[in-house]
Protein backbone atom coordinates (compact mmCIF):
# COMPACT_ATOMS: atom_id res chain seq x y z
CA UNK A 1 0.00 0.00 0.00
CA UNK A 2 2.78 2.40 0.79
CA UNK A 3 4.46 1.53 -2.50
CA UNK A 4 1.28 2.21 -4.47
CA UNK A 5 0.76 5.48 -2.62
CA UNK A 6 4.33 6.60 -3.61
CA UNK A 7 3.69 5.81 -7.23
CA UNK A 8 0.45 7.76 -7.21
CA UNK A 9 2.16 10.71 -5.58
CA UNK A 10 5.00 10.74 -8.17
CA UNK A 11 2.71 10.55 -11.19
CA UNK A 12 1.68 14.24 -11.14
CA UNK A 13 5.32 15.23 -10.85
CA UNK A 14 6.25 13.18 -13.92
CA UNK A 15 3.40 14.69 -15.91
CA UNK A 16 4.48 18.15 -14.91
CA UNK A 17 8.07 17.43 -15.95
CA UNK A 18 6.94 16.11 -19.38
CA UNK A 19 4.84 19.20 -19.97
CA UNK A 20 7.74 21.52 -19.16
CA UNK A 21 10.06 19.66 -21.55
CA UNK A 22 7.48 19.85 -24.34
CA UNK A 23 7.04 23.61 -23.92
CA UNK A 24 10.83 24.08 -23.88
CA UNK A 25 11.33 22.29 -27.20
CA UNK A 26 8.42 24.15 -28.77
CA UNK A 27 9.85 27.55 -27.78
CA UNK A 28 13.29 26.49 -29.05
CA UNK A 29 11.87 25.47 -32.43
CA UNK A 30 9.99 28.76 -32.69
CA UNK A 31 13.15 30.73 -31.96
CA UNK A 32 15.13 29.00 -34.73
CA UNK A 33 14.48 30.34 -38.22
CA UNK A 34 16.89 30.76 -41.26
CA UNK A 35 16.51 34.54 -41.40
CA UNK A 36 14.75 36.35 -38.54
CA UNK A 37 11.79 38.44 -39.49
CA UNK A 38 11.20 36.66 -42.83
CA UNK A 39 9.42 33.49 -43.84
CA UNK A 40 10.93 32.50 -47.21
CA UNK A 41 10.03 29.35 -49.07
CA UNK A 42 12.28 26.46 -48.10
CA UNK A 43 15.19 26.20 -50.58
CA UNK A 44 15.93 23.05 -52.55
CA UNK A 45 19.26 22.20 -50.96
CA UNK A 46 21.71 24.32 -48.99
CA UNK A 47 21.38 27.40 -51.21
CA UNK A 48 18.62 29.55 -52.67
CA UNK A 49 18.25 31.92 -55.64
CA UNK A 50 17.97 35.51 -54.47
CA UNK A 51 17.99 38.92 -56.06
CA UNK A 52 20.61 41.54 -55.36
CA UNK A 53 18.26 43.33 -52.94
CA UNK A 54 17.57 40.09 -51.07
CA UNK A 55 21.30 39.48 -50.87
CA UNK A 56 21.85 42.91 -49.31
CA UNK A 57 19.06 42.25 -46.81
CA UNK A 58 20.61 38.92 -45.87
CA UNK A 59 24.00 40.55 -45.33
CA UNK A 60 22.45 43.18 -43.05
CA UNK A 61 20.81 40.44 -41.00
CA UNK A 62 24.07 38.49 -40.78
CA UNK A 63 25.87 41.60 -39.53
CA UNK A 64 23.20 42.00 -36.85
CA UNK A 65 23.45 38.31 -35.90
CA UNK A 66 27.24 38.52 -35.65
CA UNK A 67 27.05 41.54 -33.35
CA UNK A 68 24.49 39.77 -31.16
CA UNK A 69 26.57 36.58 -30.99
CA UNK A 70 29.71 38.54 -30.11
CA UNK A 71 27.88 40.15 -27.17
CA UNK A 72 25.88 37.20 -25.77
CA UNK A 73 28.05 34.17 -26.63
CA UNK A 74 25.28 31.67 -25.79
CA UNK A 75 23.48 28.84 -27.57
CA UNK A 76 20.45 30.92 -28.52
CA UNK A 77 22.17 33.86 -30.27
CA UNK A 78 25.10 31.82 -31.70
CA UNK A 79 23.03 29.03 -33.20
CA UNK A 80 24.50 28.12 -36.68
CA UNK A 81 20.97 27.58 -38.06
CA UNK A 82 20.35 31.32 -37.74
CA UNK A 83 22.78 31.97 -40.61
CA UNK A 84 20.36 30.48 -43.13
CA UNK A 85 21.12 28.89 -46.52
CA UNK A 86 23.73 30.06 -48.98
CA UNK A 87 22.80 32.69 -51.59
CA UNK A 88 23.02 32.33 -55.38
CA UNK A 89 23.19 35.90 -56.67
CA UNK A 90 22.88 37.00 -60.35
CA UNK A 91 25.81 39.05 -61.64
CA UNK A 92 23.68 41.08 -64.08
CA UNK A 93 20.07 41.95 -64.77
CA UNK A 94 19.61 39.85 -67.92
CA UNK A 95 17.47 36.77 -68.25
CA UNK A 96 20.49 34.55 -68.89
CA UNK A 97 22.68 36.20 -66.28
CA UNK A 98 25.54 34.28 -64.71
CA UNK A 99 25.04 33.46 -61.04
CA UNK A 100 27.55 33.41 -58.21
CA UNK A 101 27.14 31.16 -55.17
CA UNK A 102 27.88 32.92 -51.86
CA UNK A 103 28.66 30.36 -49.17
CA UNK A 104 28.32 30.92 -45.41
CA UNK A 105 29.76 27.67 -44.12
CA UNK A 106 32.64 29.55 -42.52
CA UNK A 107 30.18 31.66 -40.52
CA UNK A 108 28.23 28.62 -39.33
CA UNK A 109 31.43 27.00 -38.05
CA UNK A 110 32.39 30.24 -36.30
CA UNK A 111 28.95 30.46 -34.64
CA UNK A 112 29.26 26.89 -33.38
CA UNK A 113 32.63 27.73 -31.83
CA UNK A 114 31.27 30.96 -30.36
CA UNK A 115 28.89 28.97 -28.18
CA UNK A 116 31.85 28.23 -25.87
CA UNK A 117 33.87 30.88 -24.03
CA UNK A 118 37.38 31.77 -25.17
CA UNK A 119 39.01 30.26 -22.05
CA UNK A 120 37.67 26.79 -22.85
CA UNK A 121 38.99 26.96 -26.40
CA UNK A 122 42.43 28.05 -25.29
CA UNK A 123 43.05 24.91 -23.18
CA UNK A 124 46.39 23.26 -24.03
CA UNK A 125 46.27 20.26 -26.29
CA UNK A 126 47.46 16.79 -25.30
CA UNK A 127 50.20 16.82 -27.95
CA UNK A 128 51.64 20.05 -26.56
CA UNK A 129 51.57 18.61 -23.05
CA UNK A 130 53.34 15.44 -24.20
CA UNK A 131 56.11 17.32 -26.02
CA UNK A 132 56.90 20.72 -24.45
CA UNK A 133 59.62 21.33 -27.07
CA UNK A 134 57.05 21.92 -29.81
CA UNK A 135 56.42 25.59 -30.62
CA UNK A 136 53.27 26.89 -28.96
CA UNK A 137 51.12 28.66 -31.57
CA UNK A 138 48.03 30.03 -29.89
CA UNK A 139 44.96 30.23 -32.19
CA UNK A 140 43.17 33.57 -32.33
CA UNK A 141 40.32 33.89 -29.84
CA UNK A 142 36.78 33.53 -31.06
CA UNK A 143 35.97 37.10 -30.11
CA UNK A 144 38.57 38.34 -32.57
CA UNK A 145 37.27 35.97 -35.26
CA UNK A 146 33.77 37.32 -34.73
CA UNK A 147 35.06 40.88 -35.14
CA UNK A 148 36.85 39.85 -38.36
CA UNK A 149 33.67 38.15 -39.58
CA UNK A 150 31.70 41.35 -39.04
CA UNK A 151 34.28 43.32 -41.07
CA UNK A 152 34.08 40.77 -43.85
CA UNK A 153 30.28 40.90 -43.98
CA UNK A 154 30.37 44.70 -43.91
CA UNK A 155 32.85 44.69 -46.81
CA UNK A 156 30.62 42.32 -48.80
CA UNK A 157 27.69 44.64 -48.14
CA UNK A 158 29.65 47.64 -49.44
CA UNK A 159 30.52 45.75 -52.61
CA UNK A 160 26.87 44.74 -53.10
CA UNK A 161 25.76 48.35 -52.69
CA UNK A 162 28.43 49.56 -55.13
CA UNK A 163 27.41 46.97 -57.73
CA UNK A 164 24.03 48.63 -58.15
CA UNK A 165 25.47 52.08 -58.82
CA UNK A 166 28.31 51.12 -61.20
CA UNK A 167 27.75 52.44 -64.72
CA UNK A 168 28.24 50.00 -67.55
CA UNK A 169 29.29 52.44 -70.25
CA UNK A 170 32.44 53.64 -68.43
CA UNK A 171 31.98 57.14 -69.83
CA UNK A 172 34.15 58.74 -67.15
CA UNK A 173 36.99 56.29 -67.80
CA UNK A 174 36.81 56.90 -71.55
CA UNK A 175 36.87 60.67 -71.07
CA UNK A 176 39.92 60.42 -68.80
CA UNK A 177 41.72 58.15 -71.27
CA UNK A 178 40.94 60.48 -74.18
CA UNK A 179 42.31 63.42 -72.18
CA UNK A 180 45.51 61.54 -71.40
CA UNK A 181 46.03 60.41 -75.01
CA UNK A 182 45.52 63.97 -76.23
CA UNK A 183 48.58 65.11 -74.29
CA UNK A 184 51.95 66.02 -75.78
CA UNK A 185 53.58 62.73 -74.84
CA UNK A 186 51.15 60.72 -76.97
CA UNK A 187 50.76 63.14 -79.87
CA UNK A 188 53.10 61.31 -82.28
CA UNK A 189 51.85 57.80 -81.58
CA UNK A 190 50.73 55.78 -84.60
CA UNK A 191 49.11 52.40 -84.90
CA UNK A 192 51.50 49.60 -85.73
CA UNK A 193 51.36 48.37 -89.30
CA UNK A 194 51.23 44.71 -90.27
CA UNK A 195 54.89 44.83 -91.27
CA UNK A 196 55.94 46.26 -87.89
CA UNK A 197 53.93 43.60 -86.08
CA UNK A 198 55.51 40.83 -88.13
CA UNK A 199 59.01 42.21 -87.59
CA UNK A 200 58.37 42.41 -83.85
CA UNK A 201 57.20 38.78 -83.81
CA UNK A 202 60.29 37.68 -85.76
CA UNK A 203 62.54 39.61 -83.37
CA UNK A 204 60.86 38.07 -80.34
CA UNK A 205 61.20 34.61 -81.88
CA UNK A 206 64.92 35.15 -82.55
CA UNK A 207 65.47 36.38 -79.00
CA UNK A 208 63.65 33.36 -77.61
CA UNK A 209 65.68 31.05 -79.87
CA UNK A 210 68.97 32.58 -78.77
CA UNK A 211 67.96 32.33 -75.11
CA UNK A 212 67.19 28.64 -75.55
CA UNK A 213 70.53 28.14 -77.30
CA UNK A 214 72.32 29.84 -74.41
CA UNK A 215 70.58 27.54 -71.90
CA UNK A 216 71.37 24.47 -74.00
CA UNK A 217 74.96 25.56 -74.33
CA UNK A 218 75.25 25.77 -70.56
CA UNK A 219 74.09 22.14 -70.26
CA UNK A 220 75.82 20.60 -73.31
CA UNK A 221 78.63 22.72 -74.67
CA UNK A 222 79.01 20.91 -78.00
CA UNK A 223 75.27 21.12 -78.86
CA UNK A 224 75.14 24.83 -78.16
CA UNK A 225 78.32 25.43 -80.14
CA UNK A 226 76.96 23.46 -83.11
CA UNK A 227 73.71 25.46 -83.11
CA UNK A 228 75.56 28.79 -82.94
CA UNK A 229 77.92 27.91 -85.79
CA UNK A 230 75.04 26.47 -87.81
CA UNK A 231 73.12 29.73 -87.43
CA UNK A 232 76.19 31.71 -88.51
CA UNK A 233 76.63 29.41 -91.53
CA UNK A 234 73.02 29.93 -92.61
CA UNK A 235 73.41 33.71 -92.37
CA UNK A 236 76.61 33.60 -94.42
CA UNK A 237 74.99 31.45 -97.13
CA UNK A 238 72.06 33.84 -97.31
CA UNK A 239 74.39 36.83 -97.67
CA UNK A 240 76.38 35.10 -100.43
CA UNK A 241 73.20 34.24 -102.29
CA UNK A 242 71.95 37.83 -102.02
CA UNK A 243 75.29 39.18 -103.30
CA UNK A 244 75.19 36.78 -106.26
CA UNK A 245 71.71 37.98 -107.14
CA UNK A 246 72.84 41.60 -106.99
CA UNK A 247 75.88 40.84 -109.09
CA UNK A 248 73.71 39.06 -111.65
CA UNK A 249 71.43 42.07 -111.95
CA UNK A 250 74.23 44.59 -112.26
CA UNK A 251 76.91 42.64 -114.09
CA UNK A 252 75.99 44.17 -117.47
CA UNK A 253 76.92 47.65 -116.23
CA UNK A 254 80.29 46.41 -115.01
CA UNK A 255 81.37 44.97 -118.38
CA UNK A 256 83.98 46.95 -120.36
CA UNK A 257 82.74 48.95 -123.29
CA UNK A 258 82.99 47.14 -126.65
CA UNK A 259 84.09 49.21 -129.59
CA UNK A 260 82.58 46.90 -132.21
CA UNK A 261 79.75 44.40 -131.84
CA UNK A 262 80.45 40.69 -131.97
CA UNK A 263 80.16 39.09 -135.41
CA UNK A 264 76.70 37.76 -136.31
CA UNK A 265 75.17 39.44 -133.25
CA UNK A 266 71.93 41.44 -133.76
CA UNK A 267 73.74 44.75 -133.36
CA UNK A 268 76.31 43.77 -136.03
CA UNK A 269 73.62 44.71 -138.49
CA UNK A 270 72.29 48.25 -138.17
CA UNK A 271 68.84 48.41 -136.56
CA UNK A 272 67.69 50.72 -139.40
CA UNK A 273 68.28 47.91 -141.88
CA UNK A 274 66.11 45.62 -139.74
CA UNK A 275 63.37 48.27 -139.96
CA UNK A 276 63.70 48.50 -143.75
CA UNK A 277 63.24 44.73 -143.99
CA UNK A 278 60.17 44.97 -141.77
CA UNK A 279 58.62 47.66 -143.99
CA UNK A 280 59.20 45.65 -147.14
CA UNK A 281 57.72 42.51 -145.58
CA UNK A 282 54.69 44.48 -144.38
CA UNK A 283 54.18 45.97 -147.84
CA UNK A 284 54.09 42.41 -149.19
CA UNK A 285 51.60 41.38 -146.42
CA UNK A 286 54.19 39.02 -144.96
CA UNK A 287 53.16 39.77 -141.37
CA UNK A 288 55.08 36.90 -139.78
CA UNK A 289 58.40 38.00 -141.32
CA UNK A 290 57.62 41.65 -140.61
CA UNK A 291 57.18 40.94 -136.85
CA UNK A 292 60.40 38.92 -136.92
CA UNK A 293 62.33 41.89 -138.37
CA UNK A 294 60.71 44.33 -135.91
CA UNK A 295 61.83 42.23 -132.94
CA UNK A 296 65.45 42.08 -134.07
CA UNK A 297 65.38 45.80 -134.88
CA UNK A 298 64.47 46.49 -131.23
CA UNK A 299 67.15 44.07 -129.96
CA UNK A 300 69.77 45.61 -132.26
CA UNK A 301 68.88 49.13 -131.12
CA UNK A 302 69.04 48.25 -127.39
CA UNK A 303 72.29 46.36 -127.89
CA UNK A 304 73.83 49.19 -129.88
CA UNK A 305 73.18 51.43 -126.85
CA UNK A 306 75.40 48.99 -124.86
CA UNK A 307 72.55 47.92 -122.63
CA UNK A 308 74.20 44.48 -122.68
CA UNK A 309 77.26 42.97 -124.36
CA UNK A 310 76.69 41.64 -127.87
CA UNK A 311 76.34 37.87 -128.21
CA UNK A 312 74.92 35.90 -131.13
CA UNK A 313 74.01 32.85 -129.04
CA UNK A 314 71.33 34.39 -126.84
CA UNK A 315 67.68 33.38 -126.98
CA UNK A 316 64.79 35.90 -126.78
CA UNK A 317 64.09 34.93 -123.17
CA UNK A 318 67.76 35.48 -122.26
CA UNK A 319 67.60 38.97 -123.74
CA UNK A 320 64.53 39.65 -121.63
CA UNK A 321 66.31 38.35 -118.52
CA UNK A 322 69.12 40.90 -118.96
CA UNK A 323 66.74 43.73 -118.12
CA UNK A 324 66.11 44.30 -114.42
CA UNK A 325 62.61 44.35 -112.96
CA UNK A 326 62.88 48.07 -112.31
CA UNK A 327 63.72 48.88 -115.97
CA UNK A 328 60.65 50.53 -117.60
CA UNK A 329 61.55 48.92 -120.96
CA UNK A 330 61.15 45.39 -119.60
CA UNK A 331 57.35 45.35 -119.90
CA UNK A 332 57.45 46.46 -123.56
CA UNK A 333 60.20 44.00 -124.45
CA UNK A 334 58.27 41.21 -122.72
CA UNK A 335 55.16 41.99 -124.81
CA UNK A 336 57.18 42.13 -128.04
CA UNK A 337 58.99 38.90 -127.16
CA UNK A 338 55.71 37.10 -126.52
CA UNK A 339 54.21 38.24 -129.82
CA UNK A 340 57.38 37.28 -131.71
CA UNK A 341 57.57 33.81 -130.12
CA UNK A 342 53.91 33.05 -130.87
CA UNK A 343 54.10 33.84 -134.56
CA UNK A 344 57.70 32.76 -135.26
CA UNK A 345 58.21 29.72 -133.03
CA UNK A 346 54.60 28.87 -132.12
CA UNK A 347 53.36 28.73 -135.69
CA UNK A 348 50.38 31.00 -135.13
CA UNK A 349 49.19 32.89 -138.17
CA UNK A 350 49.97 36.60 -137.95
CA UNK A 351 47.59 39.37 -139.01
CA UNK A 352 48.03 43.03 -139.77
CA UNK A 353 46.77 43.95 -136.28
CA UNK A 354 49.58 41.88 -134.76
CA UNK A 355 52.08 43.75 -136.86
CA UNK A 356 50.64 47.16 -135.89
CA UNK A 357 50.90 46.31 -132.15
CA UNK A 358 54.47 45.08 -132.60
CA UNK A 359 55.30 48.23 -134.55
CA UNK A 360 54.03 50.46 -131.70
CA UNK A 361 56.06 48.53 -129.11
CA UNK A 362 59.19 48.65 -131.26
CA UNK A 363 58.77 52.40 -131.75
CA UNK A 364 58.53 52.93 -127.99
CA UNK A 365 61.59 50.76 -127.34
CA UNK A 366 63.69 52.53 -129.96
CA UNK A 367 62.64 55.96 -128.70
CA UNK A 368 63.49 54.98 -125.17
CA UNK A 369 66.85 53.57 -126.20
CA UNK A 370 67.90 56.59 -128.25
CA UNK A 371 68.57 58.67 -125.09
CA UNK A 372 68.69 62.41 -125.26
CA UNK A 373 70.79 62.69 -128.42
CA UNK A 374 67.97 62.29 -130.89
CA UNK A 375 64.39 63.35 -131.39
CA UNK A 376 61.32 61.96 -133.07
CA UNK A 377 60.51 62.49 -136.73
CA UNK A 378 59.29 60.32 -139.58
CA UNK A 379 59.30 56.73 -138.55
CA UNK A 380 58.66 53.09 -138.99
CA UNK A 381 56.66 52.23 -142.04
CA UNK A 382 56.22 55.98 -142.70
CA UNK A 383 53.56 56.30 -139.91
CA UNK A 384 55.12 57.01 -136.50
CA UNK A 385 58.65 57.99 -137.19
CA UNK A 386 61.98 57.74 -135.37
CA UNK A 387 64.79 60.21 -136.00
CA UNK A 388 68.09 58.38 -136.28
CA UNK A 389 71.61 59.43 -135.58
CA UNK A 390 72.94 58.75 -139.03
CA UNK A 391 70.00 59.18 -141.38
CA UNK A 392 66.29 58.61 -141.82
CA UNK A 393 64.37 55.47 -140.88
Amino acid sequence: MNRQRGIMQSAPGALLLSLLLTLSFASRAAAISPIPGTSPAPPSGRWRDVSLDDYRTHLNQLVTLTDACAKARDLKTCDPLLVGPDDRVPLSNGANATHRLIRYGWLRILFSRAEEPDQAQEAPSKKAEADPSLPQIAPPPTSKLLADARKRLAGDLMQANAAGTTSSDHAAERATMAQVLAGRDFRDLEQLSVRDSMMEKVGNWLNHLLENVARLRARSAWVGRALVWGFILVVCVALVWALLQLERRWRVRLLPEQRTPAPESPSARNWQLWLEDARRAAAASMWREAIHFLYWAAISRLESRRLWPSDRARTPREYLGLLTQEDPRRARLAALTGSFELVWYGGRAAAESDYRRAEEITTALIEGGSGGGSGTGTGVGGRSGIATEGGRA
